[in-house]
């Protein structure tokens, strides 16, 4: 494996690298391999969220809220359409803000997942 494995993640933003690198930092070869593994599997790009936001603006309003483990705002979203298609719209804008926070759960529970591996 090269020295910075994320760097091959699709769309990988300076911040999100940042907090990988600060995570993982107290983990050994073994665990980071681990980590990386489950986080890959787990994380969504912004490109994908952009592709959710689209199709919850125009098909399922809520959509990129249901996939991203936020339940009670996507059933809100669908019966309001969206709230309105306002908020479908705001999240369409802030595409990458959603994506961001949703790999930091990600991070945090891959983190997790690699402490309890060994």
């Amino acid at each position: 494996m090269n020295q910075n494995p994320y760097m091959s993640l699709s769309g990988i933003s300076s911040e999100e690298l940042a907090l990988l690198q600060q995570a993982t930092a107290g983990l050994n070869d073994e665990q980071k391999k681990y980590f990386y593994m489950v986080y890959s599997g787990k994380r969504k790009s912004p490109q994908d969220m952009l592709i959710f936001c689209i199709i919850g603006l125009c098909l399922v309003p809520g959509l990129q809220r249901f996939i991203t483990g936020q339940i009670g705002m996507g059933i809100l979203y669908l019966f309001t359409a969206g709230l309105c298609f306002i908020g479908s719209i705001v999240d369409l804008v802030n595409h990458k803000k959603l994506a961001l926070e949703y790999n930091q759960k990600q991070a945090f529970n891959s983190y997790n997942i690699a402490k309890m591996s060994s």
